[in-house]
């Protein structure tokens, strides 16, 4: 495959920051040609283009930016707006940087290096706005609800726990609608201590903000819902998959090759295994540093924003659903057992992972589905 120096006519790497951008034009085969600092406004951007417009040797240029979705996306928006190609620039490590010292335009330079050597089919765009990004948030909102959610429900159980053998008969209790209500209504006698007082005053607020975050995350998935059945219509049909999970996977695929292959799919999910042998002990284990929110559509166990949704609230303790065993996720189990599945016929964006089911489209970009056991 091609490395974008070989297509090019002026490559511009950028070192972004909160007030100012330092950004340096080079040559396809490294040589800087010039560079300006500009700032971290709508009139840096203009005159980012204008530098460009001016020092630029033909039209085919790419720019790489460190932080497109943090101080460089205004500056990333303005040069996509006029139509250039812009990449996300990893921030340099410190083995590259040993003998070079730091400053901004060595940051810059270095951007420049690191755009040279990609491939074009495998170009690192920065995240997209709309209802990706819209999905983003929800699911980043919902890792803090469901912490917070999990944490008041282990606070109120252990305070029920640390009082009279009442509360803790009621500790005992599943967590419904019912059981919240009731710690809700419940009146202390007369005689009750400032102790006793300040636990039921407590454990009122608890349940009460146990009933609202339990409110929040079934509204937080009621969007994330809509916003999937716009953005892929049928994705929610499929076995297994839910909107959290839904969410997750679409937001993760990012943009094509980035499951170019299936171990490619494998080490996104976090389950891609590496060699962790010494001496005689010959093992493998998963690569966890790997995984994070941004980055495991199908390790429940491992990323907040995939973890599956709660269920609604039960009325009573005998409406309580039993609970299930867990299920291992399909996707990562295929993705680590070749010799027993099927690879698909054509190739996808999502593309070859063996858990991949029918095509389907999102917006117009057609692209496979992880089957996600959820």
């Amino acid at each position: 495959m091609p490395m974008v120096a070989d297509v090019v006519d002026a490559v511009i790497g950028g070192d972004t920051h909160k007030d100012t951008h330092t950004l340096e034009m080079a040559t396809p085969s490294g040589v800087p040609m010039a560079s300006i600092v500009v700032g971290n406004d709508a009139a840096g951007g203009a005159a980012a283009l204008a530098w460009i417009t001016d020092h630029a040797l033909g039209p085919r240029i790419v720019v790489g930016l460190e932080g497109t979705r943090s101080y460089g996306i205004g500056l990333a928006r303005a040069l996509r707006a006029a139509g250039l190609t812009v990449v996300e620039v990893e921030r340099p490590k410190r083995e590259t940087r040993r003998g070079r010292g730091k400053s901004d335009p060595i940051d810059a330079h270095l951007a420049v290096l690191a755009v040279l050597r990609m491939h074009t089919d495998r170009l690192p765009t920065p995240r997209a706005d709309g209802d990706r990004e819209a999905l983003r948030i929800l699911l980043t909102a919902r890792a803090e609800l469901t912490d917070t959610y999990t944490r008041q429900i282990n606070q109120l159980r252990a305070l029920l726990l640390t009082g009279d053998d009442t509360d803790r008969a009621i500790s005992r209790g599943r967590v419904t609608h019912d059981w919240l209500d009731r710690l809700i209504r419940r009146r202390g006698p007369g005689t009750e201590t400032r102790e006793q007082a300040t636990r039921r005053a407590e454990t009122r607020r608890l349940a009460q903000a146990i009933r609202d975050a339990h409110r929040d995350l079934t509204h937080n998935r009621d969007q994330l819902a809509a916003i999937i059945t716009d953005l892929a219509p049928g994705l929610l049909d499929r076995p297994g998959v839910g909107p959290v999970s839904a969410a997750q996977t679409i937001v993760s695929w990012s943009h094509p090759g980035r499951c170019r292959s299936e171990a490619a799919f494998a080490a996104l999910a976090g389950v891609n295994p590496i060699p962790a042998s010494s001496g005689k002990t010959i093992r493998h284990r998963l690569n966890a540093a790997a995984t994070g929110t941004s980055t495991t559509p199908c390790t429940p166990s491992r990323s907040p924003g995939c973890a599956a949704a709660p269920a609604p609230m039960p009325t009573s303790p005998a409406a309580a659903p039993k609970a299930k065993p867990t299920a291992t996720s399909a996707a990562s189990s295929s993705a680590t057992s070749p010799a027993s599945s099927t690879a698909p016929s054509t190739p996808t964006p999502l593309d070859k992972h063996r858990s991949v089911i029918s095509p389907l489209v999102i917006k117009g970009v057609k692209c496979g589905t992880a089957r996600c056991t959820r």
